[in-house]
């Protein structure tokens, strides 16, 4: 008789329900795996619109996005590459699609630098762009896991202007922070284009009516510049990284 096919080379038994937790605990063992072996401690991440196209000569507005986060990124994986002589490096890390993520993971590799893309599957928009180091390319089924990924190496947040994707990973980002529920005692979230954020969410009237504390603004700063959002970087991420190890 023919040997049956031992359960963790069943296929159909991995992708059934019953199975559910064994693919979830696989999205967080081999993604762990890969970002150890790789050295992977300290990350810079970048979120933003995905259908932001810089061929696109009808939206000339949104392109400098684009070009503002090739830009900023570039600055920081050249940084990371002068931190390296200490230790306290950093990955560029992105959604890995398209759009501003595209833009980071290309400022990324210019720089002659890895960067992460921690993509999911999608039914649109959602392909891996060609700028993600290869080693470091993710495939997730499952939105939780990838954003667990994001923040568990972060150390800084940087927002260009987003849909609902974009405005999900912030107010994740802010509510966990705001409750005390990421360990990290500082963590810098940086928003690119302090009008385009004030006309999408007016804080200044969460606090007015008291649904949010003074305390609770403090934790993101606006940038309008590459070499703004550039130098609060600098002045802040390696005492971050440097408390990380303690």
């Amino acid at each position: 008789m023919k040997r049956a096919t031992k359960s963790y080379k069943n296929l159909n038994f991995l992708n059934s329900r019953q199975a559910r937790i064994i693919r979830i605990i696989a999205e967080y063992m081999e993604p762990e795996k890969r970002f150890n072996d790789n050295n992977i401690k300290h990350t810079v991440v970048f979120f933003g619109s995905a259908r932001i196209n810089p061929n696109d000569k009808n939206n000339l507005k949104c392109i400098k996005y684009y070009h503002a986060a090739e830009e900023l990124a570039y600055k920081l994986a050249m940084w990371s590459h002068e931190l390296a002589k200490t230790g306290d490096t950093f990955a560029i890390c992105t959604g890995g699609g398209p759009g501003i993520m595209e833009a980071a993971n290309k400022g990324a590799k210019k720089a002659k630098a890895i960067s992460i893309g921690l993509n999911i599957s999608l039914p649109k928009e959602q392909e891996p762009n060609n700028y993600i180091t290869p080693k470091l390319n993710f495939e997730f089924h499952y939105f939780f896991m990838r954003k667990l990924w994001f923040l568990y190496h972060a150390k800084a947040l940087i927002f260009f202007p987003g849909g609902y994707g974009t405005l999900d990973e912030l107010f994740e980002a802010l509510t966990l922070l705001q409750s005390g529920k990421m360990q990290k005692k500082h963590m810098i979230i940086l928003l690119y284009d302090q009008q385009f954020w004030k006309n999408i969410i007016n804080f200044d009237k969460l606090l007015k009516l008291k649904f949010i504390s003074a305390e609770d603004i403090k934790l993101f700063h606006y940038f309008s510049s590459v070499d703004e959002g550039f130098k609060i970087l600098q002045n802040s991420l390696p005492e971050i990284i440097k408390n990380f190890h303690l």
